[in-house]
């Protein structure tokens, strides 16, 4: 994935959310009865404006494409004509001005409700919850968890895919004494029983590996040292490798697996290997350099090159869930709702330090998530946009100052005291939201940096 493309996805999938939550903003405002003066997606200087509909209504695209914003007639920010005055934001009941605030979060919850119903109608596959090699010594060797079996139920709660497994673990593992009751089945059928024990985990550990801190992996079919794929100007293709190569030999060790290759390489970083490979028939000995890259503090060795799979042997690995398109609805609905309330109890739990910190993310992290997305396929990339539009949601509702949630907790106020709190009150308000803010995109930054620096 180039970083051209991955800006694009970024751009696109930003624009979207940002569009679709100033957007309900813009509607409610219009059914209220509001003056909406200008409609901008991002902020700085303009790059496209043009005034349409009957207010004249200012439609904006800016040069930085991280917010936007709906700007409404409001006597607060600039003299109001007295034929007006009717249509002002700050003239309406503080019901109305509660309505067009909230409508923004609404709507990238709704989004991700179209998102997910689209998903479910189409189909979303994903990989079968089969174990790959568990690791000793660990949670799940604990557990007597076994290869080859599939985790069908987790405390009751079917699963279909690793996606739900994950996300069902990780939400039992917020809880820190935390012990999960699985069901699995066993290649002959056989259902079993298994516990497994979540309180011994640091809140560090509470991130992308989250399963492989547990000992879960991925079943993968056995594969040969057969070469499927060489990424363009990997380590791999400056040395001449070329997909169909049978590798026989790593420094004169014989190689049977691709697992081996793997261990080889891995091991070798900018180190010379000779690999003996079998191309057409005719055996070939080449030098490869892996190149050096970084992985959990350590220096690893890796080559650009991918296994060729057997397509039959992955596809019964494969599942494609969809439903009707009614059903897709109920279904996109309870999702949306898990997501909220999954990113809810995280938050909280961040907060309480029984999740780490580590696990704010910011523009970098999430560039990164839509490039990778989109490089996976449309599916992937619905999904990416339906979850960060529920992200967004939750975190606009947060009670900051200067965020949506803010202006939400000021009107319960208003709407208790029977009046709104004074100009001067809200300023001090607003300067510590822009301080908390502020301060939270630091240090998701600092996270974006921390990762890229450790690979």
């Amino acid at each position: 994935m180039t970083l051209l493309s991955t800006l694009l996805a970024f751009v696109i999938a930003l624009s979207l959310l940002i569009t679709f939550h100033e957007f309900g903003h813009y509607l409610v405002a219009r059914w209220s009865g509001v003056k909406v003066l200008r409609f901008s997606i991002g902020f700085g200087r303009p790059v496209y404006k043009r005034k349409w509909g009957q207010d004249q209504t200012e439609w904006v695209v800016a040069a930085i494409p991280l917010g936007g914003y709906v700007k409404m007639l409001d006597e607060r920010e600039g003299s109001v004509p007295r034929h007006e005055l009717t249509r002002a934001f700050n003239r309406q009941p503080v019901l109305k001005r509660f309505a067009i605030v909230a409508a923004g979060p609404l709507a990238n919850f709704l989004l991700a409700i179209l998102l997910y119903w689209a998903l479910f109608v189409v189909g979303v596959t994903g990989m079968k919850p089969v174990l790959g090699d568990i690791q000793p010594m660990t949670l799940a060797a604990t557990a007597g968890l076994h290869v080859g079996e599939t985790i069908t139920k987790i405390d009751n709660q079917p699963v279909a895919t690793w996606q739900d497994v994950r996300l069902v673990l990780l939400d039992r593992a917020v809880d820190r004494d935390a012990t999960v009751r699985l069901e699995v089945m066993a290649e002959n059928g056989v259902i079993h029983k298994r516990t497994l024990d979540l309180s011994t985990l640091h809140p560090d550990e509470l991130n992308a590996d989250f399963l492989g801190k547990i000992g879960l992996s991925v079943y993968r079919p056995v594969l040969t040292s057969v070469i499927g794929q060489v990424i363009a100007g990997s380590a791999a293709d400056k040395t001449g490798l070329q997909a169909e190569d049978e590798i026989l030999a790593i420094d004169g060790k014989e190689i049977l697996y691709w697992d081996e290759v793997v261990s080889e390489i891995r091991a070798s970083p900018e180190r010379e290997l000779e690999i003996e490979v079998l191309r057409d028939k005719s055996v070939m000995k080449l030098i490869l350099v892996p190149e050096k890259a970084r992985e959990d503090q350590s220096e690893i060795g890796k080559a650009g090159i991918a296994p060729k799979i057997e397509h039959a042997a992955l596809e019964n690995l494969l599942i494609t869930i969809s439903y009707s398109p009614f059903t897709a609805l109920v279904k996109a609905i309870a999702k949306t709702w898990d997501m909220t309330y999954f990113t809810l109890r995280m938050l909280g739990k961040m907060m309480t330090g029984d999740v780490s910190l580590k696990n704010v993310s910011g523009p970098i992290t999430i560039a990164d998530y839509a490039g990778q997305s989109a490089q996976m396929g449309i599916v992937a990339y619905l999904g990416f946009l339906a979850l960060v539009s529920v992200s967004l949601g939750v975190l606009n509702l947060l009670p900051i100052p200067v965020l949506d949630g803010g202006h939400l907790m000021y009107y319960v106020i208003e709407m208790i005291r029977g009046a709104p709190l004074s100009e001067r009150v809200m300023e001090i308000g607003h300067q510590i939201g822009m301080g908390l803010l502020v301060t939270l995109m630091l240090f998701a930054l600092h996270n974006d940096l921390l990762r890229l620096i450790s690979g």
